[in-house]
């Protein structure tokens, strides 16, 4: 008799877990921020479409010292996903089999608040999408818009060189 009673909480809490698990539809995500513009999300490398983020190693000047400004583009990405789910809109494949996407966290772009922060440009090869945002920041003198830069397109040329 006793065993029954153990096998009938064992049962009975198996199925709450179960229906726990069910009904509340727990998600999780595998996220990691690679740098300012690319995160890898439940094992997918993702690209985001239509900016473009300092590299980790870049640095800006401001008022004559070195500000780390591609570490900066990454703590802000970072800081905005937080705990938050981020759900991306794919936009296809690049020649380095990156998903292309777009991805929000609660409904807000993060490539246009990265943009709006001053910390990634309107790739405008691609896309201009974020040219109003970026003209914000600009504008406004905010994050990168307040420092001597190299556009990250152009940090990356002088690098192969």
């Amino acid at each position: 008799m006793f065993l029954n009673k153990k096998k009938i909480i064992l049962v009975i809490s198996v199925s709450s877990l179960i229906f726990f698990l069910i009904f509340n539809q727990v998600k999780s995500q595998d996220l990691r921020v690679v740098d300012g513009d690319t995160i890898h999300l439940n094992g997918e490398k993702i690209r985001f479409t239509g900016i473009d983020t300092p590299e980790l190693k870049q640095t800006c000047l401001k008022d004559g010292v070195k500000d780390p400004c591609g570490v900066k583009a990454k703590q802000i990405l970072n800081n905005k996903i937080g705990n938050n789910e981020v759900e991306c809109i794919s936009e296809g494949i690049d020649q380095y089999k990156r998903t292309l996407a777009e991805c929000f966290v609660n409904n807000e772009s993060l490539s246009s608040y990265l943009v709006r922060s001053g910390y990634a440009f309107a790739y405008r090869r691609y896309s201009k999408k974020f040219v109003p945002d970026e003209d914000y920041a600009r504008i406004n003198k905010i994050g990168m818009w307040s420092m001597e830069f190299d556009y990250p397109w152009d940090y990356r040329k002088s690098k192969k060189n």
